[in-house]
């Protein structure tokens, strides 16, 4: 993996550790973690429960704060950031994707794509523009105006996947974002990650099936906290 360390870092954890109070114990959700995500590469997430996965993906989207240790996106430490600075950089840099969607049910199709530029101090000028186009790529062009509940669980999340992509973030952040679904829709949402990392996406996928991770470029395996192993995946491996 000699060219990750040419290439330009829009994730970088180092001595990352979360500990939380159990009682009388300390849990260390992530342990002296250390790690950085490069532009472009695709990358599972994976491991038992309790490994450290969800406390990982939530310090990666700014949700969560580091105990101790640094973590940069796109060179910038998140450490030193407020509250309000925090929001605006997950509305301009991190793009999510949830197994429960979370679209707000009284938005339409259009207006949900457009949640993450509402939170931007200066939101692009082209922002229903970009939002009708990933509408339309995503298949939804037609659909515009209907609700979620007027949507199927794979077309919320098709919404979701183009809500994640409206602010052009530097990472796109899926939790389980297959979880949901039936085994063809499924395979769709997955074949769309794919056709976004063809095109230069950073995406972070969490999910605990197998068959899922290996459709990834590679796969970061987690253990008490720690790194257990990173392995390369077959590329074009269907699920």
């Amino acid at each position: 993996m000699a060219e990750r360390a040419q290439a330009e870092k829009v994730a970088e954890l180092t001595r990352v550790t979360r500990h939380y109070k159990m009682g009388t114990n300390v849990v260390r959700a992530l342990d002296e973690f250390s790690f950085s995500f490069a532009k472009g590469e695709y990358w599972s997430i994976m491991g038992s429960s309790g490994s450290g996965k969800s406390t990982l993906l939530n310090i990666l989207g700014c949700i969560d704060r580091p105990s101790s240790g640094s973590y940069r996106v796109r060179g910038q430490e998140v450490s030193t950031l407020d509250d309000d600075e925090l929001s605006n950089l997950r509305s301009r840099d991190i793009g999510f994707v949830f197994q429960s969607y979370n679209l707000i049910p009284q938005l339409n199709v259009l207006e949900n794509i457009l949640v993450p530029l509402f939170y931007q101090d200066d939101p692009p000028p082209d922002g229903e523009e970009r939002a009708t186009k990933l509408a339309e790529r995503v298949g939804l062009g037609s659909r515009l105006e209907h609700r979620p509940m007027e949507l199927s669980g794979g077309q919320q999340q098709r919404v979701a996947i183009a809500r994640a992509l409206v602010n052009d973030p530097a990472i796109v952040l899926a939790d389980e974002a297959t979880g949901n679904l039936d085994s063809k829709t499924a395979l769709e949402i997955l074949d769309l990650f794919d056709e976004l990392h063809a095109e230069g996406k950073t995406i972070l996928l969490v999910t605990h099936e197998r068959t899922v991770g290996q459709r990834a470029e590679r796969t970061l395996r987690l253990r008490d906290g720690k790194i257990d192993e990173v392995l390369e995946n077959r590329t074009g491996v269907k699920a």
